[in-house]
């Protein structure tokens, strides 16, 4: 089974997902900012996130391809994850709007709640109510159409969603304390220029740390559903 993962930054990999993947019996086809049209015909397409936006696709051509292999996707229902750009372009491809987040950059170590609908979630429940993620993002999304909300923070309500067979996660399960701790030193000037402090970033990681394990039972639940879905297709 392949994996096509549409990765936009060099070190913005599939993280703790890409061994659950393999353990799950996938095997990953890693595409940088290029897309192929075999990927609309894979088992799964995982999309990573990036500095860019989704409404910025005239700088970045490669995401208007993205978005049309992840709109045929899902209209043959095709299973694809999306995580923090590519949650917020799995919803632009499901007909959502995505814009500029009205309340500011959400970065850091900080909980996500899982609404009541996630608690009947096949990948989701059992999950503790409140679950430690690393957050990255300034842009935000309306709801989707048809799909079922999943998580929130105060910040922005609308932080995870089920669409079908697809997943859109605009936090980062995947990411260690380790990975997040690299980029905040490859950001550390971008970061300081939106006002963030950076040893308060970095006090933050021990919980990302703790979280792992909690994290990474969500990842193998969620590439097994996705090895189901696969077989029976």
């Amino acid at each position: 089974m392949r994996a096509v993962v549409f990765q936009h930054e060099e070190h913005e990999g599939p993280g703790l997902l890409g061994p659950v993947l393999q353990a799950a019996g996938f095997t990953l086809v890693n595409r940088f900012r290029a897309v192929r049209r075999e990927d609309v015909d894979a088992e799964l397409l995982v999309v990573m996130g990036g500095r860019m936006a989704v409404y910025e696709s005239e700088q970045h051509p490669f995401l208007r391809q993205e978005l049309g292999i992840l709109m045929e996707r899902l209209a043959y229902e095709r299973p694809c994850l999306g995580i923090c750009l590519g949650a917020q372009m799995l919803a632009a491809a499901a007909g959502a709007d995505v814009f500029p987040g009205k309340n500011g950059f959400e970065v850091g170590v900080g909980p996500v709640r899982w609404t009541p609908e996630a608690q009947k979630d096949p990948v989701v429940s059992g999950a503790r109510p409140r679950t430690v993620v690393a957050h990255w993002h300034g842009d935000s999304y309306a709801p989707v159409p048809d799909a079922t909300l999943l998580a929130s923070t105060d910040r922005y309500t609308q932080q995870a969603f089920r669409l079908g067979t697809s997943y859109g996660f605009q936090f980062h399960l995947e990411l260690t304390a380790s990975e997040l701790g690299r980029w905040i030193e490859l950001e550390a000037d971008s970061l300081q220029q939106r006002g963030k402090n950076l040893q308060e970033l970095k006090a933050q990681l021990p919980k990302l740390k703790a979280a792992e394990a909690d994290n990474t039972e969500v990842l193998h639940r969620l590439a097994h559903h996705f090895a189901r879905v696969a077989a029976g297709r």
